[in-house]
Protein backbone atom coordinates (compact mmCIF):
# COMPACT_ATOMS: atom_id res chain seq x y z
CA UNK A 1 0.00 0.00 0.00
CA UNK A 2 0.94 3.09 -0.35
CA UNK A 3 1.60 5.82 3.01
CA UNK A 4 0.27 8.99 2.99
CA UNK A 5 1.99 11.41 4.70
CA UNK A 6 -0.06 13.96 7.54
CA UNK A 7 0.76 16.32 4.70
CA UNK A 8 -1.26 14.87 2.11
CA UNK A 9 2.06 14.13 -0.04
CA UNK A 10 1.85 10.58 -1.19
CA UNK A 11 5.08 8.46 -0.68
CA UNK A 12 6.89 6.28 -2.77
CA UNK A 13 7.81 3.54 -0.10
CA UNK A 14 5.51 0.28 0.52
CA UNK A 15 4.04 -0.67 4.07
CA UNK A 16 3.99 -4.16 3.43
CA UNK A 17 2.53 -5.55 6.43
CA UNK A 18 -0.57 -5.11 5.56
CA UNK A 19 -3.36 -5.67 2.56
CA UNK A 20 -3.66 -8.78 0.04
CA UNK A 21 -0.09 -11.04 0.15
CA UNK A 22 -0.75 -11.07 -3.08
CA UNK A 23 -0.87 -8.06 -4.64
CA UNK A 24 1.79 -6.65 -2.51
CA UNK A 25 4.52 -9.44 -4.07
CA UNK A 26 3.26 -8.35 -7.35
CA UNK A 27 2.89 -4.57 -6.97
CA UNK A 28 6.79 -4.66 -5.41
CA UNK A 29 7.62 -7.24 -8.25
CA UNK A 30 6.62 -5.77 -11.11
CA UNK A 31 8.26 -2.63 -10.95
CA UNK A 32 11.56 -4.45 -9.39
CA UNK A 33 11.66 -6.73 -12.62
CA UNK A 34 11.13 -4.07 -15.34
CA UNK A 35 14.07 -2.04 -13.23
CA UNK A 36 15.90 -5.52 -13.56
CA UNK A 37 15.38 -6.05 -17.28
CA UNK A 38 16.92 -2.48 -17.84
CA UNK A 39 19.88 -2.98 -15.67
CA UNK A 40 20.73 -6.57 -17.64
CA UNK A 41 20.41 -4.70 -20.96
CA UNK A 42 23.87 -2.68 -19.82
CA UNK A 43 25.87 -6.29 -20.85
CA UNK A 44 23.16 -7.57 -23.49
CA UNK A 45 24.07 -4.42 -25.03
CA UNK A 46 27.34 -4.45 -25.10
CA UNK A 47 27.78 -8.55 -26.37
CA UNK A 48 25.25 -7.60 -29.08
CA UNK A 49 27.40 -4.68 -30.48
CA UNK A 50 30.58 -6.33 -30.16
CA UNK A 51 29.20 -9.45 -31.63
CA UNK A 52 27.87 -7.95 -34.85
CA UNK A 53 30.03 -5.40 -35.09
CA UNK A 54 33.43 -6.61 -33.97
CA UNK A 55 33.47 -10.49 -34.13
CA UNK A 56 32.60 -13.55 -32.17
CA UNK A 57 36.32 -13.50 -30.77
CA UNK A 58 35.53 -9.92 -28.93
CA UNK A 59 31.73 -11.54 -27.61
CA UNK A 60 33.72 -14.56 -26.27
CA UNK A 61 36.02 -11.74 -24.23
CA UNK A 62 32.90 -10.01 -23.21
CA UNK A 63 31.00 -12.89 -21.72
CA UNK A 64 33.83 -15.32 -20.44
CA UNK A 65 34.57 -11.95 -17.77
CA UNK A 66 31.42 -12.22 -16.47
CA UNK A 67 32.15 -14.84 -13.63
CA UNK A 68 35.35 -12.25 -12.91
CA UNK A 69 33.09 -9.57 -12.25
CA UNK A 70 30.73 -11.37 -10.56
CA UNK A 71 33.00 -12.42 -8.04
CA UNK A 72 33.81 -8.95 -6.98
CA UNK A 73 30.40 -7.14 -7.36
CA UNK A 74 28.66 -10.29 -5.95
CA UNK A 75 30.77 -9.76 -2.53
CA UNK A 76 29.03 -6.25 -2.46
CA UNK A 77 25.98 -7.17 -3.42
CA UNK A 78 26.18 -9.38 -0.20
CA UNK A 79 26.17 -6.67 1.90
CA UNK A 80 23.73 -4.73 0.34
CA UNK A 81 21.30 -7.40 0.97
CA UNK A 82 22.47 -7.52 4.60
CA UNK A 83 21.87 -3.61 4.21
CA UNK A 84 18.62 -3.90 2.55
CA UNK A 85 16.95 -6.79 5.12
CA UNK A 86 18.01 -4.30 8.17
CA UNK A 87 16.87 -1.63 6.65
CA UNK A 88 13.42 -3.06 5.72
CA UNK A 89 13.56 -4.80 9.41
CA UNK A 90 13.49 -1.04 11.11
CA UNK A 91 11.76 0.12 8.74
CA UNK A 92 8.35 -2.30 9.10
CA UNK A 93 9.15 -1.90 13.44
CA UNK A 94 8.78 1.77 12.50
CA UNK A 95 12.03 2.12 14.37
CA UNK A 96 12.74 5.53 13.03
CA UNK A 97 16.30 6.65 14.46
CA UNK A 98 17.59 2.95 13.63
CA UNK A 99 16.59 3.54 9.76
CA UNK A 100 18.76 6.82 9.97
CA UNK A 101 21.34 4.95 11.58
CA UNK A 102 21.26 2.38 9.09
CA UNK A 103 21.63 4.64 5.65
CA UNK A 104 24.34 6.41 7.29
CA UNK A 105 26.81 3.25 7.54
CA UNK A 106 25.37 1.55 4.56
CA UNK A 107 26.19 4.52 2.41
CA UNK A 108 29.67 5.16 4.25
CA UNK A 109 30.34 1.13 3.34
CA UNK A 110 29.21 1.28 0.37
CA UNK A 111 32.06 4.29 -0.59
CA UNK A 112 34.59 2.40 1.13
CA UNK A 113 34.01 -0.77 -1.05
CA UNK A 114 33.74 0.72 -4.17
CA UNK A 115 37.40 2.01 -3.91
CA UNK A 116 38.99 -1.46 -2.77
CA UNK A 117 36.75 -3.59 -5.22
CA UNK A 118 38.14 -1.01 -7.88
CA UNK A 119 41.86 -1.21 -7.06
CA UNK A 120 41.26 -5.23 -6.30
CA UNK A 121 39.89 -5.91 -10.17
CA UNK A 122 42.19 -3.43 -11.97
CA UNK A 123 45.40 -5.52 -10.40
CA UNK A 124 43.71 -9.25 -10.17
CA UNK A 125 42.66 -9.11 -13.89
CA UNK A 126 45.33 -10.71 -15.60
CA UNK A 127 46.02 -13.66 -12.49
CA UNK A 128 42.28 -14.12 -13.19
CA UNK A 129 42.13 -14.30 -16.69
CA UNK A 130 44.95 -16.95 -16.77
CA UNK A 131 43.13 -19.48 -14.06
CA UNK A 132 40.32 -18.94 -16.65
CA UNK A 133 42.88 -20.23 -19.47
CA UNK A 134 41.39 -17.59 -21.58
CA UNK A 135 42.43 -18.33 -25.60
CA UNK A 136 45.05 -16.15 -27.04
CA UNK A 137 42.75 -14.99 -29.71
CA UNK A 138 40.37 -13.61 -26.87
CA UNK A 139 42.75 -12.61 -24.33
CA UNK A 140 43.83 -9.34 -25.05
CA UNK A 141 39.63 -7.65 -25.79
CA UNK A 142 39.42 -9.83 -22.35
CA UNK A 143 41.54 -7.84 -20.56
CA UNK A 144 41.27 -4.32 -22.01
CA UNK A 145 37.67 -5.09 -21.28
CA UNK A 146 37.78 -5.96 -17.31
CA UNK A 147 40.24 -3.16 -16.49
CA UNK A 148 37.84 -0.19 -17.94
CA UNK A 149 35.17 -1.85 -16.17
CA UNK A 150 36.62 -1.99 -12.72
CA UNK A 151 38.29 1.43 -13.03
CA UNK A 152 34.53 2.49 -13.24
CA UNK A 153 33.29 0.17 -10.56
CA UNK A 154 31.53 2.98 -8.32
CA UNK A 155 29.00 4.08 -10.65
CA UNK A 156 27.67 0.24 -10.07
CA UNK A 157 28.17 -0.32 -6.60
CA UNK A 158 26.51 2.97 -5.49
CA UNK A 159 23.54 3.05 -7.89
CA UNK A 160 22.88 -0.72 -6.45
CA UNK A 161 23.12 0.05 -2.97
CA UNK A 162 20.98 3.43 -3.21
CA UNK A 163 18.24 1.64 -4.99
CA UNK A 164 18.52 -1.05 -2.33
CA UNK A 165 17.35 1.54 -0.10
CA UNK A 166 15.34 2.59 -1.62
CA UNK A 167 13.67 -1.24 -2.42
CA UNK A 168 14.31 -2.15 1.61
CA UNK A 169 11.37 0.58 2.17
CA UNK A 170 9.09 -0.53 -0.78
CA UNK A 171 10.12 2.50 -3.05
CA UNK A 172 10.65 -0.05 -6.81
CA UNK A 173 9.19 2.41 -8.95
CA UNK A 174 12.29 5.20 -8.84
CA UNK A 175 14.84 2.62 -9.13
CA UNK A 176 13.38 1.81 -12.75
CA UNK A 177 13.00 5.10 -13.59
CA UNK A 178 16.67 5.82 -13.51
CA UNK A 179 17.58 2.20 -14.74
CA UNK A 180 15.56 3.10 -18.12
CA UNK A 181 17.38 6.34 -18.62
CA UNK A 182 21.03 4.50 -18.08
CA UNK A 183 20.08 1.64 -20.11
CA UNK A 184 18.46 3.76 -22.73
CA UNK A 185 22.00 5.87 -22.53
CA UNK A 186 24.14 2.89 -22.59
CA UNK A 187 22.79 1.65 -25.70
CA UNK A 188 23.42 4.99 -27.73
CA UNK A 189 27.16 5.20 -26.15
CA UNK A 190 27.32 1.45 -27.23
CA UNK A 191 27.00 2.55 -31.20
CA UNK A 192 27.87 5.45 -30.91
CA UNK A 193 31.30 4.68 -29.49
CA UNK A 194 31.52 1.10 -31.57
CA UNK A 195 29.78 1.59 -34.91
CA UNK A 196 30.61 5.35 -35.45
CA UNK A 197 34.06 5.58 -33.75
CA UNK A 198 35.04 1.96 -33.78
CA UNK A 199 36.64 1.52 -30.39
CA UNK A 200 35.58 -1.83 -30.03
CA UNK A 201 35.59 -3.33 -26.56
CA UNK A 202 36.86 -0.25 -24.82
CA UNK A 203 33.79 1.82 -26.34
CA UNK A 204 31.64 -0.56 -24.91
CA UNK A 205 33.39 -0.89 -21.59
CA UNK A 206 33.42 2.89 -21.41
CA UNK A 207 29.83 3.44 -22.31
CA UNK A 208 28.82 1.16 -19.62
CA UNK A 209 30.74 3.15 -16.79
CA UNK A 210 29.28 6.17 -17.89
CA UNK A 211 25.79 5.42 -18.03
CA UNK A 212 26.48 3.41 -14.37
CA UNK A 213 27.30 6.32 -13.22
CA UNK A 214 24.57 8.52 -14.40
CA UNK A 215 22.23 6.24 -13.04
CA UNK A 216 24.13 6.58 -9.40
CA UNK A 217 24.28 10.02 -9.62
CA UNK A 218 20.20 10.11 -9.81
CA UNK A 219 19.51 7.51 -7.05
CA UNK A 220 21.94 9.41 -4.87
CA UNK A 221 20.36 12.66 -6.00
CA UNK A 222 16.40 11.22 -4.50
CA UNK A 223 18.25 9.58 -0.98
CA UNK A 224 19.86 13.16 -0.56
CA UNK A 225 16.56 14.89 -1.17
CA UNK A 226 13.81 13.19 0.22
CA UNK A 227 12.33 13.87 3.33
CA UNK A 228 11.96 10.19 4.28
CA UNK A 229 13.83 8.70 7.71
CA UNK A 230 16.04 6.65 4.63
CA UNK A 231 17.62 10.11 3.71
CA UNK A 232 21.35 10.65 3.14
CA UNK A 233 22.59 13.28 5.14
CA UNK A 234 26.12 13.15 4.10
CA UNK A 235 28.06 15.23 7.07
CA UNK A 236 26.27 12.03 8.73
CA UNK A 237 27.69 9.65 6.76
CA UNK A 238 30.40 7.18 8.70
CA UNK A 239 30.42 3.45 10.09
CA UNK A 240 28.19 3.15 12.87
CA UNK A 241 30.11 0.28 15.04
CA UNK A 242 27.12 -1.30 16.20
CA UNK A 243 25.06 -0.95 12.72
CA UNK A 244 27.66 -2.38 10.81
CA UNK A 245 27.78 -5.29 12.55
CA UNK A 246 23.87 -5.96 12.44
CA UNK A 247 24.35 -5.59 8.44
CA UNK A 248 27.87 -7.88 8.46
CA UNK A 249 25.98 -10.34 10.35
CA UNK A 250 23.21 -10.07 7.80
CA UNK A 251 25.48 -9.35 4.77
CA UNK A 252 28.67 -10.90 4.99
CA UNK A 253 27.53 -14.99 4.68
CA UNK A 254 25.80 -13.42 1.66
CA UNK A 255 28.48 -12.21 0.64
CA UNK A 256 31.17 -14.76 0.84
CA UNK A 257 28.55 -17.02 -1.09
CA UNK A 258 27.98 -14.97 -4.05
CA UNK A 259 31.61 -13.88 -4.14
CA UNK A 260 32.38 -18.03 -3.55
CA UNK A 261 30.45 -18.82 -5.95
CA UNK A 262 30.79 -16.56 -8.73
CA UNK A 263 34.94 -17.46 -8.09
CA UNK A 264 33.58 -21.39 -8.92
CA UNK A 265 32.52 -20.02 -11.88
CA UNK A 266 35.83 -18.83 -13.21
CA UNK A 267 36.73 -22.81 -13.03
CA UNK A 268 33.45 -23.47 -14.70
CA UNK A 269 34.39 -20.74 -17.66
CA UNK A 270 38.00 -22.57 -17.71
CA UNK A 271 36.22 -25.73 -19.06
CA UNK A 272 34.12 -24.06 -21.20
CA UNK A 273 37.16 -22.66 -22.81
CA UNK A 274 38.75 -25.44 -23.54
CA UNK A 275 36.15 -26.20 -26.32
CA UNK A 276 37.27 -22.99 -28.19
CA UNK A 277 35.74 -19.40 -29.36
CA UNK A 278 32.91 -21.09 -31.21
CA UNK A 279 31.69 -23.00 -28.11
CA UNK A 280 32.91 -19.65 -25.77
CA UNK A 281 30.88 -17.31 -28.16
CA UNK A 282 27.81 -19.50 -27.90
CA UNK A 283 27.95 -19.86 -24.16
CA UNK A 284 27.99 -16.37 -23.90
CA UNK A 285 24.73 -15.90 -25.99
CA UNK A 286 23.28 -18.33 -23.72
CA UNK A 287 24.01 -16.74 -20.57
CA UNK A 288 22.71 -13.46 -21.86
CA UNK A 289 19.57 -15.05 -21.89
CA UNK A 290 19.43 -16.86 -19.24
CA UNK A 291 20.12 -13.61 -17.50
CA UNK A 292 16.81 -12.38 -18.75
CA UNK A 293 15.29 -15.45 -18.01
CA UNK A 294 15.80 -15.88 -14.74
CA UNK A 295 14.68 -12.49 -13.53
CA UNK A 296 11.15 -13.43 -12.62
CA UNK A 297 12.79 -15.62 -10.02
CA UNK A 298 15.14 -13.34 -8.52
CA UNK A 299 13.04 -10.17 -8.46
CA UNK A 300 10.07 -11.91 -6.62
CA UNK A 301 12.87 -13.88 -4.38
CA UNK A 302 14.42 -10.08 -3.40
CA UNK A 303 10.07 -8.90 -2.77
CA UNK A 304 9.87 -12.15 -0.83
CA UNK A 305 13.00 -10.78 1.32
CA UNK A 306 11.69 -7.80 1.56
CA UNK A 307 8.53 -8.60 2.93
CA UNK A 308 9.85 -11.50 5.20
CA UNK A 309 11.96 -8.84 6.31
CA UNK A 310 8.99 -6.82 7.50
CA UNK A 311 6.58 -9.49 8.81
CA UNK A 312 8.71 -11.49 10.21
CA UNK A 313 6.53 -11.48 13.70
CA UNK A 314 3.44 -12.67 11.61
CA UNK A 315 2.38 -15.40 10.30
CA UNK A 316 1.91 -13.56 7.51
CA UNK A 317 5.66 -14.19 6.66
CA UNK A 318 5.27 -17.71 5.44
CA UNK A 319 1.94 -17.20 3.36
CA UNK A 320 4.47 -15.12 1.83
CA UNK A 321 6.89 -17.23 0.88
CA UNK A 322 4.50 -20.01 -0.30
CA UNK A 323 2.72 -17.37 -2.49
CA UNK A 324 6.26 -15.99 -3.84
CA UNK A 325 6.84 -19.96 -4.44
CA UNK A 326 3.95 -20.07 -6.45
CA UNK A 327 4.31 -17.19 -8.08
CA UNK A 328 7.44 -18.05 -9.59
CA UNK A 329 7.05 -21.13 -10.61
CA UNK A 330 3.55 -20.10 -12.46
CA UNK A 331 5.73 -17.58 -14.24
CA UNK A 332 8.96 -19.74 -15.11
CA UNK A 333 6.45 -22.20 -17.40
CA UNK A 334 5.12 -18.99 -19.15
CA UNK A 335 8.95 -17.83 -19.77
CA UNK A 336 9.99 -21.62 -21.07
CA UNK A 337 7.70 -22.13 -24.00
CA UNK A 338 8.81 -19.26 -25.70
CA UNK A 339 12.25 -19.57 -24.55
CA UNK A 340 12.88 -23.33 -25.96
CA UNK A 341 10.33 -22.42 -29.52
CA UNK A 342 12.82 -19.44 -30.29
CA UNK A 343 15.58 -20.63 -29.19
CA UNK A 344 18.12 -20.43 -32.52
CA UNK A 345 16.53 -16.87 -33.11
CA UNK A 346 17.45 -15.45 -30.10
CA UNK A 347 21.07 -16.96 -30.38
CA UNK A 348 21.28 -15.38 -33.69
CA UNK A 349 20.61 -12.08 -31.99
CA UNK A 350 24.67 -12.10 -30.73
CA UNK A 351 25.97 -14.13 -33.72
CA UNK A 352 25.22 -16.09 -37.14
CA UNK A 353 28.00 -18.11 -37.30
CA UNK A 354 26.50 -21.84 -37.52
CA UNK A 355 28.79 -23.40 -34.49
CA UNK A 356 27.62 -20.32 -32.31
CA UNK A 357 24.10 -20.67 -33.24
CA UNK A 358 24.55 -24.50 -32.73
CA UNK A 359 26.65 -23.85 -29.07
CA UNK A 360 23.65 -21.80 -27.81
CA UNK A 361 20.41 -23.33 -29.07
CA UNK A 362 21.93 -26.76 -27.48
CA UNK A 363 22.59 -25.00 -23.84
CA UNK A 364 19.16 -23.44 -23.65
CA UNK A 365 17.15 -26.48 -24.72
CA UNK A 366 18.83 -28.64 -21.83
CA UNK A 367 19.28 -26.44 -19.19
CA UNK A 368 16.55 -24.00 -19.33
CA UNK A 369 13.79 -26.64 -17.91
CA UNK A 370 15.63 -26.87 -14.70
CA UNK A 371 14.52 -23.34 -14.02
CA UNK A 372 11.49 -24.49 -12.24
CA UNK A 373 14.29 -25.88 -9.85
CA UNK A 374 15.56 -22.63 -9.30
CA UNK A 375 12.31 -21.22 -8.37
CA UNK A 376 12.73 -23.66 -5.04
CA UNK A 377 16.05 -22.52 -3.99
CA UNK A 378 15.72 -18.74 -4.68
CA UNK A 379 12.60 -17.99 -2.70
CA UNK A 380 13.43 -20.11 0.31
CA UNK A 381 16.97 -18.62 0.71
CA UNK A 382 15.30 -15.14 -0.17
CA UNK A 383 12.97 -16.19 2.86
CA UNK A 384 15.59 -17.43 4.94
CA UNK A 385 17.48 -14.23 4.27
CA UNK A 386 14.34 -11.83 5.09
CA UNK A 387 14.01 -13.92 8.47
CA UNK A 388 17.46 -13.07 9.43
CA UNK A 389 19.26 -16.65 8.47
CA UNK A 390 22.01 -15.38 5.97
CA UNK A 391 24.49 -17.92 7.14
CA UNK A 392 22.85 -21.24 6.50
CA UNK A 393 21.70 -19.74 3.01
CA UNK A 394 25.31 -19.42 2.77
CA UNK A 395 26.81 -22.49 3.41
CA UNK A 396 23.83 -24.20 1.89
CA UNK A 397 24.41 -22.82 -1.41
CA UNK A 398 28.69 -22.75 -1.30
CA UNK A 399 28.21 -26.85 -0.81
CA UNK A 400 26.06 -27.06 -3.75
CA UNK A 401 27.32 -24.20 -6.19
CA UNK A 402 31.01 -24.78 -5.23
CA UNK A 403 32.08 -27.53 -3.93
CA UNK A 404 29.81 -30.05 -5.45
CA UNK A 405 29.74 -28.34 -8.58
CA UNK A 406 33.72 -28.61 -8.55
CA UNK A 407 33.96 -32.05 -8.10
CA UNK A 408 30.80 -32.94 -10.81
CA UNK A 409 32.86 -30.79 -13.08
CA UNK A 410 36.16 -32.80 -12.72
CA UNK A 411 34.51 -36.12 -13.00
CA UNK A 412 32.41 -35.82 -15.89
CA UNK A 413 35.03 -33.64 -18.08
CA UNK A 414 37.56 -36.68 -17.59
CA UNK A 415 35.05 -39.51 -18.31
CA UNK A 416 33.28 -37.90 -21.18
CA UNK A 417 35.33 -34.83 -22.34
CA UNK A 418 32.15 -33.23 -24.26
CA UNK A 419 30.95 -30.05 -23.64
CA UNK A 420 27.11 -31.09 -22.99
CA UNK A 421 28.05 -32.72 -20.26
CA UNK A 422 30.04 -29.88 -18.39
CA UNK A 423 27.35 -27.54 -18.86
CA UNK A 424 24.79 -29.41 -17.34
CA UNK A 425 26.80 -28.94 -13.87
CA UNK A 426 24.75 -26.33 -13.32
CA UNK A 427 21.35 -28.06 -12.82
CA UNK A 428 22.87 -30.81 -11.08
CA UNK A 429 23.78 -27.97 -8.29
CA UNK A 430 20.28 -26.64 -8.65
CA UNK A 431 18.89 -29.83 -7.71
CA UNK A 432 20.77 -30.60 -4.90
CA UNK A 433 20.70 -27.25 -3.79
CA UNK A 434 16.77 -27.00 -3.52
CA UNK A 435 16.08 -30.11 -1.80
CA UNK A 436 18.78 -29.25 0.96
CA UNK A 437 17.20 -25.85 1.47
CA UNK A 438 13.35 -27.11 1.14
CA UNK A 439 13.96 -29.49 4.01
CA UNK A 440 16.07 -27.27 6.21
CA UNK A 441 12.77 -24.58 6.03
CA UNK A 442 10.61 -27.50 6.56
CA UNK A 443 12.48 -28.39 9.64
CA UNK A 444 12.39 -24.32 10.84
CA UNK A 445 15.79 -24.93 12.14
CA UNK A 446 15.92 -21.45 10.66
CA UNK A 447 14.24 -20.17 13.39
CA UNK A 448 17.15 -20.37 16.04
CA UNK A 449 19.55 -19.56 13.47
CA UNK A 450 18.00 -16.23 13.14
CA UNK A 451 19.76 -12.71 14.17
CA UNK A 452 16.10 -11.50 14.85
CA UNK A 453 15.57 -14.72 17.11
CA UNK A 454 14.07 -13.12 19.43
CA UNK A 455 10.89 -12.16 16.75
CA UNK A 456 11.25 -16.21 14.55
CA UNK A 457 10.46 -17.83 17.16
Amino acid sequence: MVIVLQTGLRRTDTDMTRGSVLGQLVAFSVPLLIGNIFQQLYNTVDSVVVGNFVGKEALAAVGSVGPVINMLIGFFNGFATGAGVVISRHYGARQRENVRTAVQTTIAMTILMSIVLSVLGVVLTPALLRMMQTPEEVLAHASEYLQIYFAGLSGLLLYNMGAGILRAVGDTRRPLYFLIFSAVTNTILDLLFVAVFHMGVAGVAIATILAQFASAALVLAVLTRTKGDYRIEWRAVRLEKNMLGSICALGLPSAVQLAVTAFSNIFVQSYINRFGADCMAGWTSYNKIDSFALLPITTISLAVTTFVGQNLDHARAKQGTRTALLLSEAVTVVVLLPLMLLSPQLISLFNQEPEVLRYGTLFIRYISPFYLVICINQIISGSLRGAGDSRSCMLIMLGSFVLFRQIYLMIVYRVWGTVLPVAMGYPAGWVLCSVILLLYYRSGAWKKASVFKEKAE
